[in-house]
């Protein structure tokens, strides 16, 4: 299994042993077409809304685990294996995804 990893060379020394949501502008980009870290998402347990570059992700666990700034509910996980990638959003109710059209 291949871990998704972030690029950012501060992630091992973030405050509190996390970074913000920007980092899973990488590994979602092979995913998504647009850069999701603009999308709003809102989280299932406290109904925070926010960017998903506010999330704090935690890379240190097999894959990456986003949890809501609010409240420490993780919203959602990325792991890559050969070939495959799984992403489990079960902890956001929802995603406003900017397509950037007028």
């Amino acid at each position: 299994m291949v871990l998704a990893k972030t690029n950012d060379p501060n992630a091992a020394s973030a405050p509190d042993g996390y970074i913000d949501g920007n980092a899973l502008a990488g590994p979602l980009s092979e995913i998504f077409v647009v850069d999701v870290t603009a999308a709003t998402s809102r989280c299932a347990h406290c109904g925070c809304t926010a960017p998903l570059a506010c999330l704090h992700v935690y890379g240190h666990v097999p894959g990456l685990v986003a949890r809501c700034q609010q409240c420490g509910q993780v919203v959602l996980r990325v792991v890559r294996a050969k070939g495959v990638a799984w992403l489990d959003m079960s902890g956001a109710a929802s995603l406003a995804i900017p397509l950037g059209e007028e």
